[in-house]
């Protein structure tokens, strides 16, 4: 038997072994043929992938011959017969460059003899471990809800310009539009002069303008209602021009009129205590006609007098508000501020300074004394984490990233960055659910789940987790799940300037598409940038058919 090995028919399946999902997996056919297989010979055969420097075995196999007294799969001698066996291995990089043999041990009885070695596949392609495994942290903002209520880590409330403004009321008795001197005089009439007059003048704020806006309260005829409340228009508008011009204030000046301030009414009622108050905002919301509001809220004889005397005053006006556009620091000043006195910037212009320098140390200096300053604030841990992390030291971010989580356990932003020190420490697991519990936090947080998709093998996934990213990862995505020309179009498109992996992954389009034009060049190109390319490249199963040729190693010497 042991000399007549070479019948036996090995049908390796990948015939190029190759890792995925962080196992070499493989499958054999074997087929033994007939008169070979002695009855009383138990045969074990071993897979094992030898490799410089070591080796490792797979599972072994045992099948028999028909008189031997045990329970593994029976060969006849007269007929021959088969076996399947599947099996993986842990993939180490050491198996790069390695065979795959069969290693036979027969017995009979108590003797027993080795086979010679038998060769049955090449190993191992190992292009899916090369997943560039630099997942993404997000910056912690100064956030605030959108449309849809939920925090938004896009939106940043530092403003350099805040709008604000101030509005007073004159109020007019019924039916006149007289200005009275009582409320001329009234304090948020004096208050909206001085809050213009400083609008005007300060060097930090800039007046966009004054509005006025005349009211008639909502009873009477609709026609008298719109006569006088454009006259108090007139009165109110001429009595703020005048002003302006007093003082030498110059500022646009708008006004308007509303017949009847159906909108106000509505909003100091729900404010109110007034009896019946949901019986008239329904009437409110039944009828849309003026007149027919009027007549069924009037029908309500006990609430009408309350609103009479509590609500209809008060609609009797003209409304004056001053509009100002609040200037903060510059720029410069802000930057300065945070290097020599940090402490005198408000959580949001700390935030903000860090982002005007690219300087990675600068920022962490600043994010540094946003610790001190505001030792309470997760944002200012989760950043400097960002830094470290940024820089590739994830295992000096960790600590970070724990303690901004003790300060805002739920924050979907730290649970994607504690998720990448997990990714890079090796726990699959760990990172996937915690990037399981980032969800919504950006962009980021689906690309780093495209890295996971990778390493295990799962590559149309990692494709549509990647989306729009630029990462030469996409490519390599692309290129595992058999889209060659997507993948050469994602790494054409790829903006990481000077990534050498994004010309090696090319070559590897090159090299599976017989396009050995691309190939030779984008490898030349990779070790160009990283002449330490050159040992991985020498050792690559993807490149193994040009191994012998004098370009190629002209390229890898």
């Amino acid at each position: 038997m042991k000399k007549n090995a070479d019948q036996i028919n090995f049908k390796v399946t990948p015939e190029l072994l190759e890792t995925h999902g962080g196992d070499v997996d493989v499958a054999i056919d074997g087929r033994f043929p007939s008169q070979y297989f002695n009855k009383k010979v138990t045969l074990v055969a071993t897979p094992v992938l030898k490799y410089e420097g070591g080796e490792t075995a797979f599972a072994p196999v045992t099948v028999q011959g028909e008189k031997v007294d045990a329970n593994n799969k029976v060969i006849s001698y007269t007929n021959g017969g088969n076996f399947n066996y599947k099996d993986a291995v842990d993939y180490t990089d050491e198996m790069r460059l390695s065979d795959l043999e069969i290693r036979i041990t027969a017995s009979k009885g108590l003797k027993s003899l080795d086979f010679d070695p038998i060769k049955v596949a090449d190993g191992v392609i190992a292009t899916s471990s090369m997943v560039i495994n630099y997942p993404d942290p997000i910056l912690g903002v100064q956030r605030e809800k959108n449309t849809t209520g939920i925090y938004d880590p896009n939106i940043d409330k530092f403003q350099r310009i805040v709008p604000d403004e101030y509005t007073a009321d004159i109020h007019y008795v019924i039916n006149s539009a007289v200005l009275r001197n009582t409320e001329l005089k009234a304090e948020d009439i004096v208050k909206l002069k001085e809050y213009t007059k400083d609008a005007f003048e300060a060097e930090r704020k800039e007046l966009k303008g004054v509005e006025v806006s005349a009211y008639a309260s909502p009873d009477g005829e609709l026609d008298w209602n719109t006569k006088l409340s454009e006259k108090r228009e007139g009165t109110s508008s001429k009595y703020v021009a005048d002003q302006l011009k007093k003082e030498e204030i110059e500022a646009e000046l708008k006004s308007k009129f509303t017949p009847e301030d159906w909108d106000g009414f509505k909003e100091m009622m729900e404010k109110s205590n007034i009896q019946d108050k949901e019986l008239i905002l329904r009437v409110l919301s039944m009828y849309s006609d003026p007149e027919v509001r009027e007549r069924e809220i009037k029908n309500l004889s006990e609430a009408f007098t309350s609103v009479a005397d509590e609500i209809l005053p008060k609609l009797r006006r003209a409304k004056i508000t001053a509009s100002v556009d609040l200037i903060g620091k510059t720029d410069e000043e802000l930057a300065a501020l945070a290097d020599s006195d940090p402490a005198s910037l408000n959580p949001a212009e700390l935030l903000y300074a860090a982002t005007l320098t690219s300087d990675k140390n600068k920022q962490l200096a600043i994010y540094n004394s946003f610790m001190k300053v505001y030792p309470q604030d997760w944002r200012g841990f989760n950043n400097a984490g960002m830094v470290l992390a940024e820089q590739g030291k994830f295992a000096d971010a960790k600590p970070l990233f724990e303690k901004a989580e003790g300060l805002n356990n739920n924050e979907p932003i730290i649970k994607n960055n504690l998720g990448a020190v997990a990714l890079v420490e090796g726990d699959l697991a760990k990172a996937e659910t915690l990037f399981g519990a980032a969800s919504g936090a950006g962009d980021e947080v689906n690309y780093n789940l495209g890295i996971v998709a990778i390493k295990k093998g799962e590559y149309d996934k990692a494709v549509k987790l990647f989306g729009d990213s630029d990462s030469p990862n996409v490519g390599l995505a692309k290129i595992l799940a058999g889209d060659y020309n997507g993948a050469l179009k994602s790494l054409e498109n790829c903006t990481w300037e000077g990534c050498y992996m994004k010309e090696y992954f090319k070559a590897v389009v090159g090299a599976r598409t017989a396009k050995e034009n691309l190939m030779y060049e984008s490898l030349e190109a990779a070790v160009k940038m990283k002449p330490e390319l050159k040992a991985k490249v020498a050792t690559d199963m993807e490149f193994a058919k040009y191994f012998d040729e004098a370009k190629f190693k002209a390229i890898v010497q």
